[in-house]
């Protein structure tokens, strides 16, 4: 059927004009979904074993720590490695899931024999070199005997040694290490303290 000039409809196509796809702009979109879900994965990764946060309570850990500082613990760390003497460690004393988290410097690792004679701690039969200065101790309480770790026991002390509750008494004793649930390793509040550990 033609229509002549005066109809307006002279030359119609009716077949469908196909569309090129744009490749380019596939790939881009691939791309940029890929980028997005890795840095989600790694998100996701960072706060699940790095990211886990508990404030400090109590003056046991100052001039390190002090009561209030927010602190991230690293969860993943010894899944890796053991915790060695000197790590600032976060815990659950006996592994009570009811009790507040601990925070206590580890001292002695498996294996080690620990005492404390005349304020000054000895580790097998040698007096320990403190990363931090400490006060001399007035009460060895338990260790005032020596004490020989199991082959997952950690005997750990709070930095402030006089005003702490650590291994050296029965309510806390030594730490399995299936109670520790990871490395404090950076403050990230008061603005003041912030920084690794």
């Amino acid at each position: 059927m033609r229509i002549g000039r005066r109809g307006g409809i002279n030359n119609l196509n009716f077949t469908k004009k196909r569309r090129k796809i744009d490749y380019n702009k596939i790939k881009y979109i691939i791309t940029w979904i890929g980028e997005i879900a890795i840095v989600v994965f790694l998100a996701y990764v960072i706060v699940i074993f790095f990211g886990m946060r508990t404030s400090v309570i109590g003056n046991s850990m100052s001039e390190t720590l002090s009561d209030g500082d927010n602190i991230l613990i690293d969860r993943f760390i010894y899944k890796l490695k053991d915790p060695k003497q000197g790590d600032i460690v976060v815990f659950k004393p006996n592994g009570s899931l009811k009790s507040n988290y601990n925070i206590k410097r580890v001292i002695a690792v498996p294996g080690d024999k620990v005492q404390i004679v005349d304020g000054v701690v000895y580790v097998n039969d040698s007096p320990i070199e403190e990363e931090v200065e400490v006060e001399e101790i007035e009460d060895a309480a338990l260790a005032e005997e020596e004490i020989t770790l199991g082959e997952d026991e950690y005997f750990v002390l709070g930095d402030n040694r006089n005003n702490s509750e650590d291994s050296r008494y029965a309510s806390i004793g030594n730490v399995s290490k299936e109670y520790i649930v990871g490395k404090a390793w950076f403050c990230i509040a008061p603005f003041s303290n912030i920084g690794k550990l």
